[in-house]
């Protein structure tokens, strides 16, 4: 066997070996804490007096991320719909990477920015709210969704993992395409 296949063994057996409730329990924790910490930072904490010029850069990188997201999840369902179990595998830990990076690049940017307001006025800015609104709803249930999905995938438990995915798929797409909408609705205003 190589490395990968080791490596590969090893987190499906400790992935299998965990409970369900001790699982589900850690990505409650991990997902309330990521949450209630992006709302401190946005709204609490805060911003920097003056931000590097690559700071600015940044929510455009956040929009190509969601765009990648996006792309691989439509691709991992093709692929599941067409039983390519591995292919479906890869592209959605694709879009999973795509994910968590510009989860990274988010908190970078509002860490310096914090809050940016809408400037927009008439019918555009109760339009911008609602899609902000449910886009930041439903983004609080993508984190605790995804790394549920991913459990129930590694650990075997496909049944479940289908399950939940049901409504994974759809929340997820839906944020990581909104993310986009936002990002060319707020950069036409600024």
């Amino acid at each position: 066997m190589n490395s990968m296949e080791d490596l590969e063994k090893y987190t499906y057996e400790v992935v299998k070996s965990l409970s369900v409730k001790r699982a589900l329990s850690a990505i409650l924790l991990v997902s309330m804490a990521a949450f209630l910490f992006l709302i401190w930072l946005i709204y609490f904490r805060d911003a920097a007096e003056r931000a590097q010029d690559w700071v600015y850069q940044l929510p455009a990188l956040n929009a190509f991320l969601n765009s990648v997201s996006a792309f691989f999840i439509i691709i991992g369902y093709v692929a599941i719909r067409r039983r390519q179990i591995g292919r479906h595998m890869s592209r959605m830990l694709c879009a999973f990477v795509a994910s968590t990076l510009f989860l990274v690049s988010y908190l970078l940017y509002h860490s310096f920015v914090g809050h940016t307001p809408f400037p927009g006025d008439g019918l555009i800015r109760p339009l911008y709210f609602t899609l902000l609104i449910s886009h930041i709803i439903l983004s609080a249930f993508v984190v605790p969704l995804v790394l549920t999905s991913f459990y129930f995938a590694w650990s075997g438990r496909i049944r479940t993992h289908r399950k939940v995915s049901k409504w994974t798929l759809p929340i997820w797409l839906y944020v990581s395409v909104t993310g986009v909408l936002i990002f060319f609705v707020l950069n036409h205003y600024l």
